[in-house]
This record gives structure tokens, sequence and C-alpha cells, in this order.
């Protein structure tokens, strides 16, 4: 079965050309996921004139495989944000999320965004691999907190599906996210504002504030990168690469199944494993439809990733026995070292966002509001909360390690180890292998039609070895999550050049 999402199944986006002139503007956005579309479209409805810049198609990557999940209820537990930031940053990060919500609820309703929105109820609930008195007394504890710092949550004993003790938490929400965006994309494209898709920015130039996109030049008054991990922009090498190793990359897998009408309540569920299981239930017309997700596993570190389906279809298929799987697709989640977001400045005048964790569609759309108060000299709540300069490490600062020590072990690991096959004769169709060519490792690719395309397997952002994925088809880094398609152009950051490409006429001459 191929990898694709029903969101992509079910619905389409508008299109785009590339730019092909010099454009002036005040705000240039990098990245057409939820979170530039919603600034685009947040600035725009203030009088901004804004550029949305996209190096594919928007909602073309991580966005267009979320699963949607509208929520204020964070991926980090409530007992733990209170332990590190007490309760007013925790009831804080919480209340930003409730925010964000309500801002997606009022641009549905102030533009009539047919998009399947509704208010349902959330469930965190104990594991679905093993139970215990901790796992109850922690949840006992959430509900509690929750409670007094003014949620609307309750303890159950049973959580619906799951049979185990949880919290109930509402409101939550969901609905289609591509039927949403497409309608914002809509209303950004005109008067003096702009959409361009396949337009990949190559440079910044800090003074006068320029971006080079696609062989033109866009000059601006601010820049907002919005990319699912930031470009390096204006700040220096050093500085980026400090920033992006406070993050990482995990690629979190899922399955849509059709399940009989009416067995399960219309909401979203979470359990308490790391990492945790979530459903979404839906319904339709005929059937009840399900989203099933987990088996988070570092990017470009699973071993086989058609078993990780194969093990997640198989605790779904232990949950609901009626589930008839019909689309499976995987996406990517960037996780923080100490578990809230980074929204804010990296520059003067360039304004970033990244580590959402399992919570994309709500702290993107917080992020875009953000960034709409910075340039527009607002006040926000949540600037020093989530800024990107932040000290305050707390129990973060070890994690911060830990995470990072995969960068020496896999750089070293892969570069020593073997190639996986030593012929071109040994790649089969639609596979990608590491293969010995002249003495060098490739990473080489063979297409549907039996082309060839081969590659450097070294990730341009730090130089480890990339790994194939089978089940995406994909190039991926396993130090810091880079990921590259199979001809290898880049997919998702924070890799912002292409593998390099081998040519042919190297390996016929060393034959």
């Amino acid at each position: 079965m191929e990898t694709k999402s029903y969101w992509r199944d079910s619905a389409s986006l508008p299109t785009f050309e590339s730019l092909s002139h010099d454009v002036e503007t005040d705000v240039v956005i990098i990245g057409g996921g939820l979170t530039g579309i919603t600034a685009a479209y947040l600035m725009k409805r203030e009088g901004v004139r804004v550029v949305l810049l996209e190096r594919q198609r928007c909602a073309g990557a991580d966005t267009g495989c979320t699963t949607a999940h509208l929520t204020w209820v964070t991926d980090e537990r409530l007992h733990r944000l209170v332990k590190v930031w007490g309760c007013d940053g925790a009831k804080a990060f919480w209340e930003a999320g409730g925010a964000a919500l309500d801002q997606i609820a009022e641009i549905v309703e102030r533009n009539k965004i047919e998009c399947e929105f509704k208010w349902v109820p959330g469930f965190l609930h104990a594991s679905l691999k093993q139970g215990s008195k901790k796992d109850r007394e922690s949840l006992e504890e959430d509900a509690r907190l929750a409670e007094e710092l003014g949620f609307k949550a309750n303890f159950v004993e049973s959580v619906p599906y799951a049979n185990r003790p949880g919290v109930r938490f509402v409101p939550q929400a969901k609905f289609h996210p591509l039927k949403y965006l497409a309608a914002l994309l809509r209303e950004i494209a005109s008067g003096d504002s702009y959409v361009f898709e396949n337009t990949e920015a190559t440079e910044v130039e800090a003074d006068p504030l320029t971006i080079h996109a696609g062989g033109h030049k866009v000059k601006c008054k601010y820049l907002f990168i919005a990319t699912h991990t930031p470009l390096m922009g204006k700040t220096s090498l050093v500085s980026a690469t400090l920033f992006q190793s406070k993050l990482a990359l995990y690629t979190s897998y899922v399955l849509g199944a059709t399940l009989p009408k009416g067995l399960l309540p219309e909401a979203l569920f979470w359990d308490t494993s790391d990492p945790y299981y979530y459903l979404r239930v839906d319904s339709h017309a005929e059937h009840d439809y399900v989203i099933f997700g987990g088996n988070d596993c570092k990017t470009g570190q699973e071993k086989d990733t058609e078993e990780v389906f194969r093990e997640l279809e198989a605790k779904l298929k232990e949950m609901l026995p009626a589930a008839k799987v019909r689309n499976r697709w995987l996406g990517q989640v960037v996780e923080t070292n100490d578990g809230l977001p980074f929204i804010g400045e990296s520059a003067g005048n360039q304004f970033v966002a990244t580590g959402f964790c399992g919570n994309g569609f709500t702290l993107g759309t917080l992020s875009a509001m953000m960034a709409r108060d910075r340039f527009l000299g607002r006040k926000n709540p949540w600037f020093d909360l989530f800024d990107v300069n932040r000290k305050k490490f707390h129990g973060g600062a070890w994690r911060y390690v830990v995470e990072n020590l995969d960068y020496p072990y896999y750089m070293l690991r892969d570069r020593l180890a073997r190639a996986e096959i030593d012929s071109l004769d040994d790649l089969k169709i639609g596979e990608g292998k590491i293969v010995r060519l002249n003495g060098n490792k490739t990473a080489a690719y063979r297409d549907e039609t039996g082309k060839v395309t081969l590659c450097s397997p070294v990730c341009t952002h730090l130089k480890c070895i990339v790994h194939w994925n089978a089940a995406d088809r994909t190039w991926d880094c396993p130090c810091h999550g880079s990921r590259f398609k199979p001809t290898g152009e880049v997919l998702s950051g924070p890799a912002e050049e292409p593998l390099e490409k081998v040519q042919w006429s190297e390996v016929e001459e060393a034959a």
C-alpha cells in the first residue's frame, strides 16, 4: 500500500505560479504549510502586504500528513509542566493552545469554510501497552491540576474504546485540514499579496532585507521563516546549527481505517505510552473513519519502516477488530529539549517557529498569531514563554545532551558500515539502497521505469549518512532528521541543500 494521507485522497488545493519577477512587499513568509498560510492570512487581514514562498506545493509536506487533532492538551504532561515551569507557566502554555483553537474557530465562522470543523471531547488514558497504579495516579493528578488551573477536565474510570482510566478534556476540536487551508489560500492570493509555489528561497540579504528565490528578489520589511525546521536565514551557521541541535525530529506512523457506524463516539484519544498512541474518530454517511497512529521513532533510525506499519496495524486490530485499513501515511514531528515550542525572533526582523511536538496545528496557528503581533508591534502574552533564546532549560538540559548523542554515534557508525549492495543489478524497482561504486558509497534509487538516480549518501546538513525509508520512499538522516526525495531534493530540513548528484560518467569511467 502506498503512503498517502486521507486528506490528500479527499481534497485538493488551488495551484499557484512560480515567482517570475522581482517583488517588493511588507512581509515575506517562507514555508507554505499550516503555519505560513495562517500567518499570511492573518497579516493580510490587517492590511499587510505579504508574499508566501513555497519550494514545492503548499501543504505538500508534513501539513498534508497531519492527523489534525486540534487540542490544547500538550504532549508534555501537565504535572511535568507544573514541576518545571510552575503553575503560571503551565497554565499559560495550555491557554495558548485554547487561544489558537478559538482563532481557528473564528476563521472558519468568518469565512463560512466547509471543512468539517467540530468541537469534540479529548481523552488522555492509561497506556494501551500496560497500565499501572502509577499511571492511574498521574492521570488523577493531571485531572486535579487541570481543574485547579481553570480548564474543563474530569477523571473517568473507563474511557470509551480504551476501557482504561483517563481524563476527559473539553472542548477540543477537529476538522479537514486541506479544506480549511484551501479557503485561506484563496483569501491570501489577491490584490497586492501573492502565493508562489515551486519557488525555493536560496539566500537572505540583511540590508536591505531581501530574499533571493527562483532567480528573482523579494524586498521586504520583515521575514517569517515558517518551515518545519527553520532555515539559517540571517543567523550565522554556528547559531543556526546550535539552535537546530535543540530540536529532535521524529517520524510518526498513521493508519486510516473504516469502522461500522456508531461503535465509538466522535472524539480524540491519546494514551500515556512513550511514544504514545493516538486515535481520532470521524462520522461519515455510510461508516465511521478512524485515524490511528503512534510508534514514533527518531527520523532515519527505524530499522524497518514496513515492520513499524505492521506493528501499528496489529495494535489497531487488537483494539478495534472491525477496522479495515484504507490509508497509511507518516509525518514528522519536531520535539524540543524542554517540552515548549520555540516561537519568536531569531534575528532582527526575522521570526521563526518550530518544536510543536504533537500539537502542530494548534501551535502553528499560535505562531502565526504571534508573528502577526510582533510585526504590528502589539503585545502578546506568550512572547517571553516561548522565546527562541530562552535560557531557562531546567530538566531539558539533560535531554538536550541525550538527543544530540545520536549525532556522533550515527556519523561514525554509518561511515564505517558496509554498503548494502555491491552492484546496481541488485537494486529493485521502487527501491533505494546504499551501493558501493568505484569504492565509494552511493545512494542509488531505481524508479518505476527502471531509471536509476545516483546521489551522495552524505546529508548536506552535518554530513551524516542517510538511510532509505522503504515505506515513504525517502532518504532520511538519522542524526538530525533531514529528509530527501528519492532523487535527492530536500523534502524537509534542517538540510537546505539537496544530496549531491553522482554523474553516470564518473561510474562509467571507473568501470
